[in-house]
């Protein structure tokens, strides 16, 4: 098994000295910000790859691996597969970064002539005391009014409407 370290920082904390590693071995890559990791797949008797962005503790792509010409262990990792993984790993986060952002953020828009109303609601997960904001904008981005609600209120064009025709008091 061949190994290949570069350092490409002189910095001596271990945090940084780790991201500053290009590490490429048969079952262990590091570089550009991530980890590659060929493991034992708990499932069956073959092999998987698991993908660590640099800073997180849980991998964000966890997938099968190809076996060796022997059958019995894992393709050594190279790298066209390795930047192949790191994109695919990459793209998840994505996805998981803007599913996330559309469950935490809520826009409707009421036209009520002669106006307007762009009302978004804005979900803080706070571990200890979650809350909403809800927000009222006219069609030129100036706020009208904003007040703190449940994390649990439900926006809807119809709750938007109420809210508005209730002079944007805080809903019940």
């Amino acid at each position: 098994m061949s190994e290949f370290i570069v350092s490409l920082s002189d910095q001596t904390s271990d945090a940084s000295s780790e991201a500053g590693l290009i590490t490429q071995e048969a079952r262990f890559w590091r570089d550009d910000g991530w980890t590659a990791r060929v493991i034992k797949n708990e499932d069956d008797d073959g092999w998987a790859v698991e993908m660590i962005k640099d800073g997180e503790s849980e991998p964000a792509l966890v997938g099968p691996w190809t076996m060796g010409r022997d059958k019995k262990n894992p393709k050594p990792l190279d790298a066209p597969a390795f930047y192949t993984l790191v994109k695919t790993a990459s793209e998840v986060l994505r996805r998981h970064e803007q599913q996330l952002h559309a469950q935490l953020h809520k826009k409707v828009t009421v036209d009520m002539p002669p106006a307007t109303f762009n009302i978004t609601l804005d979900i803080v997960p706070d571990e200890d005391e979650p809350y909403a904001l809800l927000t009222a904008c006219d069609a030129d981005g100036n706020q009208l009014a904003r007040v703190q609600v449940a994390p649990t209120f439900k926006l809807t064009r119809d709750s938007a409407t109420a809210w508005i025709n209730n002079d944007f008091r805080r809903p019940e």
